[in-house]
């Protein structure tokens, strides 16, 4: 099935405040979703999905100051993608210094009330990302705005999709990704030296990931080098300390 593409003209999107940033091309996607609660009505009106996305439109430029709708495309529970950005065009919604490496697609689901993606959502999200690699250069990633950025976007549902390889409704799919063991609550950085056994967990992890490391339960400058790198493999602020968002990269994101 072609891409079901509404136009702007067709959902009466605003014009633009100013130019967009020119974007040659990508590493991929990253998908996201609204954040807040989504009527479940709109399975059933797709009006309903058209006045969402205009609303999130007006608050993307009326409360964020924002020149347009942050999302390159949004996806409805009817499999119709809605024209944000388009292709070429830098986004807004994957976080400073963040929205040159990837487009950004939505999903018209939330934290509360509809808050499953329908199969005809998953094959829409999927038929932008192949729109994207066709028109606009876009690379193999597919990942959640949570990857790279402290959010819950796009929520566990999607982001369990995300993870699992993005795969088509009804087609194969990956074995389930893995988890990464609960933040051990203490930031792991260096100077000084810091020992235990959440140090001596995560350098065993990265080791195993096939960096140069010893697990032998001190962070020091070694091991804080070790980090650094990690951290600008993954597009993450590169400081050395390992947080809640290294931490959990260490194994769940993808290996090279």
């Amino acid at each position: 099935m072609a891409i079901d593409l509404i136009l702007r003209r067709a959902w009466n999107a605003r014009p633009p405040r100013g130019d967009y940033t020119q974007l040659d091309s990508t590493r991929g996607v990253k998908v996201h979703y609204t954040g807040g609660r989504v009527d479940p009505g709109l399975t059933r009106d797709h009006a309903k999905c058209v006045a969402l996305v205009q609303s999130i439109q007006n608050h993307h430029m009326d409360g964020n100051g924002w020149i347009d709708i942050g999302y390159t495309y949004a996806v409805c529970p009817h499999r119709k993608v809605f024209e944000g950005r388009g292709p070429h065009h830098l986004p807004a919604a994957n976080g400073a210094g963040l929205n040159a490496g990837h487009y950004a697609v939505l999903g018209l689901v939330g934290n509360a009330g509809l808050v499953q993606p329908p199969d005809a959502m998953l094959h829409g999200i999927i038929d932008a990302v192949e729109h994207l690699r066709a028109k606009g250069a876009a690379g193999r990633e597919i990942k959640g705005h949570r990857d790279g950025f402290a959010t819950d976007c796009p929520g566990d549902a999607l982001y369990a999709w995300v993870r699992k390889g993005a795969p088509r409704p009804g087609g194969p799919t990956d074995p389930e990704p893995p988890t990464a063991p609960p933040f051990p609550g203490r930031l792991l950085k260096y100077p000084p030296v810091m020992t235990g056994q959440d140090v001596r967990t995560w350098q065993a992890q990265m080791k195993k990931r096939g960096w140069e490391i010893d697990a032998d339960g001190a962070y020091g400058p070694a091991s804080r080098d070790v980090c650094r790198r990690f951290q600008r493999n993954q597009g993450i602020a590169d400081d050395g300390i390992v947080g809640q968002l290294t931490w959990r990269l260490a194994w769940e994101a993808p290996l090279p």
